[in-house]
């Protein structure tokens, strides 16, 4: 169960907001394999210059567009990873007019204790999961 972080520069629409998490979420269920209804998004909006994203020497010129992701999983290998980004700056692209050197993704991993999904219980662990 992914849980995504989406940052981005304040000035889109409720309605852009919306598709862009959708967005994300599509390519969760179809690259990540994520079940249906396992959907934990946190979409926060910062305002200009608050999101400080260098290029890291590869020459890209950032705009207020930028997109940060950070997805923290488990148990998705190299090749998963390497598709979620080419997927994500496709479809963001695409569908959200996100452009490729605009996004920045981060994919942390984690284990099943790391997870408590509500009362104060951890489901992977005492089999409600």
């Amino acid at each position: 169960m992914p849980l995504v972080r989406i940052d981005v520069t304040a000035g889109r629409t409720p309605e852009e907001l919306r598709r862009l998490a959708d967005v994300v979420q599509e390519v969760m269920l179809d690259v990540f394999a994520a079940p249906a209804r396992d959907r934990y998004q946190v979409v926060t909006e910062h305002p200009a210059g608050q999101i400080i994203a260098e290029d890291t020497g590869l020459g890209y010129e950032r705009t207020d567009g930028i997109v940060v992701v950070q997805v923290f999983q488990q148990g998705r290998d190299a090749e998963q990873k390497q598709a979620l980004y080419r997927a994500l700056a496709d479809r963001l692209e695409e569908h959200c007019d996100v452009r490729p050197q605009d996004l920045i993704v981060s994919v942390s991993a984690n284990e099943k204790e790391d997870w408590s999904f509500g009362e104060g219980r951890a489901q992977f662990l005492d089999g409600g999961l």
